[in-house]
C-alpha cells in the first residue's frame, strides 16, 4: 500500500520565490539585451570594411594624375559614399530607426527644432523649408528631434552668385590684354604727353 504524497503548499509566493523569479525576468532581458547589440555590431562590420575602402579611394582622387583620372576616382567615391548611407539606413529600419520625414509640415516644437527662419512668398508662416539635420525616431519616440529652418512672410532671397572657375583647373585667370584698337580709344596719361613733346624740342 503507497503512501499519499505529501502536500504542496498553494498560498501566496513566499519574498524569496518573488526575487528568484524578479532576478531570471532580468537576467533573460540583459542576454537578449546582449544579443540584439551583438548583431548590431556584428551588422555594422561591412559598413567598416565600406568606409575604409571609400577612404581609399579618396586618396586616390587626392593623388589623381590627370582629369580622367579625377573623374573616374570622384565617380567611384561617390558610389562608395552612397552604399555606406544605404547600408546604414537598412541596418537603422531593421531595428526600427525611422527617418523623420518633416518638410512641408507645420512646425511642431514638441518633435523638431527650429534652428532657423527662412523667408517665403507662398508657403504658410511656420511651414518646414528644409532640414538641418535628420531627425529619426525609435518605434513611436523621438530618437533624435530634427533641426529644421521654417517659413517665415516675405519674399524669396537673392540667389547667391555662382563662381565660375577657370578652365585652367581652378587657377587665377590673367587678365585680358587690350587691343591696339581699345588702346586708340582710351584717354592719354599726362606724363606720355609730356614725354612726347620733350623727343619732339
Amino acid at each position: 500500500m503507497t503512501e499519499p504524497a505529501p502536500a504542496v503548499a498553494t498560498g501566496p509566493p513566499s519574498e524569496l520565490d518573488k526575487l528568484r523569479r524578479r532576478v531570471e525576468a532580468l537576467s533573460r532581458k540583459r542576454d537578449e539585451a546582449e544579443a540584439r547589440l551583438r548583431d548590431l555590431l556584428t551588422a555594422l562590420l561591412p559598413l567598416d570594411d565600406v568606409l575604409a575602402d571609400t577612404s581609399r579611394r579618396a586618396g586616390d582622387l587626392h593623388e589623381a594624375r590627370s582629369p580622367r583620372e579625377a573623374v573616374s576616382a570622384s565617380i567611384a567615391l561617390s558610389e562608395q559614399v552612397d552604399a555606406a548611407h544605404r547600408m546604414l539606413r537598412s541596418e537603422f529600419a531593421r531595428h526600427d530607426v525611422v527617418p523623420v520625414d518633416v518638410v512641408g509640415r507645420i512646425v511642431d516644437p514638441a518633435e523638431m527644432r527650429v534652428v532657423g527662419t527662412e523667408p517665403h512668398p507662398t508657403w504658410p508662416e511656420g511651414t518646414v523649408l528644409r532640414e538641418r539635420l535628420t531627425g529619426f525616431r525609435l518605434g513611436g519616440a523621438v530618437l533624435r528631434a530634427p533641426r529644421v529652418v521654417v517659413a517665415v512672410p516675405g519674399p524669396a532671397p537673392e540667389p547667391e552668385p555662382s563662381v565660375t572657375v577657370a578652365a585652367s583647373g581652378g587657377k587665377r585667370a590673367q587678365p585680358q590684354r587690350t587691343t591696339r584698337s581699345q588702346r586708340r580709344r582710351l584717354p592719354r596719361k599726362p606724363w606720355a604727353w609730356h614725354g612726347r613733346r620733350s623727343r619732339r624740342t
